[in-house]
């Protein structure tokens, strides 16, 4: 199994237990969310921490569209997408993830299908398959991404969307520990970060229950977006939702970009 294979298992197994601990990332939407996303208020759709999505990034009629929520299980956006009236694909590396979303679809009554998969393989989507592809902050735990945007590419219709969230770098230069319980800016690590290369063995080894982190560069989500054949059109930035940096930086952003 190689360094990617492990990591993709690793996080899987990870994410399945942050299911089970009752991470806020699956906890599904409630009925209310739902009924209000029928009407046409989709507000409860997140890209970047719990700012909702910029409305005009999404076509202002949903019925019909084609969606793919990439590395997005929980039963949180493609719910949401679904009572809109869109076609909506959940992806996700997590079987629990996943169920959330198939427990919510059932609940009320929505038809969503949900795959399993690493988000750098999309191959069981045939070209052009989507007019959307709607991916929250989750990149964070994919070891590298320009496998991942070149599929994002094949699968989106042309003049097709990519909407991504994810997390700013310049955050991982903290040592996390004096950040979360000291609130103590403490520079640790160098950049690009990532959890298999970055930590000591005795600190891996501690973070077992956790999903695996990689910070990615901006040439990475960029430079990475363009160079597979997408035009970046729209920015927006928010502050970490759960985080001492917040007061000082952005710690997420997003970026709407359209297959050309």
């Amino acid at each position: 199994m190689s360094n990617s294979d492990e990591v993709v298992a690793h996080n899987r197994e990870a994410w399945d237990r942050q299911v089970a601990a009752g991470s806020e990332w699956s906890a599904g939407v409630t009925p209310e969310q739902v009924a209000a996303a029928r009407d046409g208020d989709i507000s409860g759709v997140v890209l970047i921490g719990h700012e909702p999505v910029i409305r005009e990034w999404l076509p202002e009629a949903m019925e019909g569209v084609r969606i793919l929520c990439l590395a997005s299980g929980g039963g949180q956006q493609g719910p949401l997408l679904a009572a809109a009236g869109a076609v909506v694909t959940v992806f996700d590396n997590s079987p629990a993830q996943l169920d959330r979303d198939r427990e919510v679809a059932q609940r009320e009554v929505l038809e969503v299908e949900t795959v399993l998969g690493d988000m750098r393989d999309l191959s069981v989507f045939a070209e052009e398959s989507f007019d959307v592809v709607l991916n929250p902050v989750s990149n964070v735990f994919c070891p590298e991404l320009a496998r991942v945007w070149a599929e994002c590419h094949r699968v989106l219709a042309p003049g097709g969307r990519l909407l991504v969230g994810f997390m700013n770098p310049d955050l991982f230069i903290f040592d996390f520990e004096a950040l979360d319980n000291r609130e103590e800016f403490v520079v640790k690590y160098s950049l690009p970060y990532g959890d298999t290369w970055s930590l000591s063995p005795e600190e891996l080894s501690g973070r077992e229950d956790q999903p695996r982190h990689f910070s990615h560069t901006m040439a990475e989500q960029i430079g990475g977006q363009i160079a597979a054949g997408f035009a970046i059109v729209g920015w927006d930035e928010a502050p970490h939702h759960a985080d001492a940096t917040a007061k000082y930086m952005p710690g997420y952003f997003a970026t709407l970009a359209l297959k050309r």
